[in-house]
């Protein structure tokens, strides 16, 4: 890995990175679930059905991914994928009800149950095992699931205390991680914009508000991903030891800096080492592949990670966002998108940046309140002090966002159709998240227990989902 720093360090100062256009690329995660509403464990079967490389296994046997090939963020772009992803998950769904199994958009499944986080839910492939396997080993003892809840409408309020053996409550979540190939001088602006920016998409992105039957945190994936995935025993957490999923703890000037700290605070989980001598390959005048140093960067989950990659040998950087939830909608995933880049790409532009004028504990602590407390967070803003994540995004962060994506060449119908979803969800103050806890909230009024209530409010969303109209228009109960 040392090899490897040395060899990106040298392609750095000499320029040996393609980039000849700004592309965006995209992640899905999909949960699997049975007529029940519950996990259906048939990732196996339903991939065979599917037949499509672009879908693939996931940490447990109820998840699989969708991967969408790179594309010119620029002119209708999104539109064109819009229909793509609506086609595609549609074909998908198709397939997977053929194996007795439904496909669903959702941060966090609300119908799973202490059965469904046994470690033989894992999937079956040895990366999955290895990792369970090194992660347990590190620390040493179980995984103690620890959530203090948010309050519901009705005044109740739960916790979480619960142990697990393995990481397959991790498999209880699901993400879409947006990416963005960049200049290598503009890896830094717009990785420190995206740090300062994970608060607000949590808070107006939020899609995860319950886990193991309780109601938790808006974003229960932050929380629930950190303890499920962490090598640190308690007495390692005392010390100050850092967690493997991380928001990190500085401000950066180089993509340098990332890789770096991975190298030098944490050991390697997956060790694999290859036959490349990078620095050797760079005199012989190849790009290297950098293996060692990439798959361990592949085990330290940054909520925005940087990427070094290879296209037809050609090497290139990304910054890979993975703080938003899955779901709820195809139409909501593409206007969280279109926030994202557009506000990014605004930050960045700034003659003073906000990361000059805000400090980094100021960008993780509003991260943490938006996962916490959703649309009701008090978020700190440079000059705005402390706001509200409607009012922030409605009065400086949308119209940035326009901005931001002109600046992109995003075609004026793309930009009004999926900024003008984030303006309206704004204005209703209504996430997946919101929806999630007013539906139950109204179906245990109607008398059913928390259970049913889960199962029927799951069933409600993928109806409404599959209609395709944006969470923000949704009808409670």
């Amino acid at each position: 890995m040392q090899r490897g720093l040395d060899a990106l360090a040298r392609m750095l100062a000499e320029g040996n990175f393609s980039f000849p256009h700004q592309q965006m690329g995209l992640e899905m995660e999909l949960h699997l679930v049975d007529e029940h509403m519950e996990p259906s464990m048939s990732n196996t079967i339903v991939l065979e059905k599917i037949s499509d490389p672009a879908f693939t296994t996931e940490l447990g046997q109820n998840n699989v991914e969708f991967n969408v090939e790179p594309r010119v963020l620029a002119g209708d772009g999104a539109l064109h994928l819009e229909e793509e992803l609506r086609t595609a998950l549609a074909r998908a769904d198709g397939k997977a009800h053929d194996a007795g199994a439904k496909l669903v958009m959702i941060g966090t499944l609300p119908t799973v149950r202490r059965a469904h986080v046994e470690p033989h839910w894992l999937t079956k492939l040895p990366r999955y095992q290895l990792l369970n396997e090194q992660i347990f080993n590190a620390r040493g003892e179980e995984t103690l699931l620890d959530m203090e809840g948010v309050p519901l409408a009705d005044g109740s309020s739960d916790k979480l205390r619960s142990y697990a053996d393995s990481i397959q409550p991790e498999s209880a979540s699901t993400s879409v991680q947006l990416h963005l190939q960049v200049a290598p001088e503009d890896f830094a602006a717009h990785w420190n914009a995206a740090q300062c920016l994970a608060g607000i998409q949590l808070a107006i992105g939020s899609n995860s508000p319950f886990l193991l039957g309780k109601a938790l945190w808006h974003e229960t994936r932050i929380p629930l991903f950190q303890q499920a995935t962490d090598t640190r025993s308690q007495e390692l957490k005392n010390q100050g030891v850092r967690p493997r999923v991380w928001f990190g703890e500085r401000w950066i000037t180089s993509i340098f800096d990332l890789f770096e700290e991975n190298v030098r605070y944490f050991p390697a989980l997956l060790p694999e080492p290859e036959d490349e001598d990078p620095v050797a390959a760079l005199d012989a005048g190849r790009a290297p592949v950098l293996a060692e140093l990439r798959l361990h960067n592949g085990t330290i989950w940054r909520w925005n990670r940087p990427v070094y990659d290879l296209v037809d040998g050609v090497p290139h950087l990304r910054v890979e966002n993975r703080v938003l939830p899955s779901g709820p909608t195809v139409v909501d995933v593409l206007a969280n998108a279109a926030f994202f880049y557009g506000a990014q790409r605004a930050l960045t532009e700034q003659d003073r940046p906000l990361w000059t004028r805000m400090s980094f504990e100021a960008a993780e602590e509003n991260f943490f309140a938006g996962a916490r407390n959703g649309t009701d967070a008090h978020l700190y803003w440079p000059s705005a002090g402390w706001v509200a994540p409607d009012e922030l995004v409605l009065r400086r962060l949308l119209p940035m966002a326009h901005d931001g994506l002109r600046a992109c060449g995003v075609s004026d119908a793309a930009r009004e159709r999926y900024l003008g979803i984030i303006e309206q969800r704004c204005l209703k103050r209504q996430t997946g998240a919101t929806w999630q806890r007013d539906t139950v909230v109204a179906l245990e009024r109607r008398g059913m227990d928390r259970q049913e209530a889960l199962a029927a409010m799951l069933r409600r969303y993928i109806e409404l989902a599959e209609n395709g109209d944006p969470v923000h228009t949704w009808p409670i109960g």
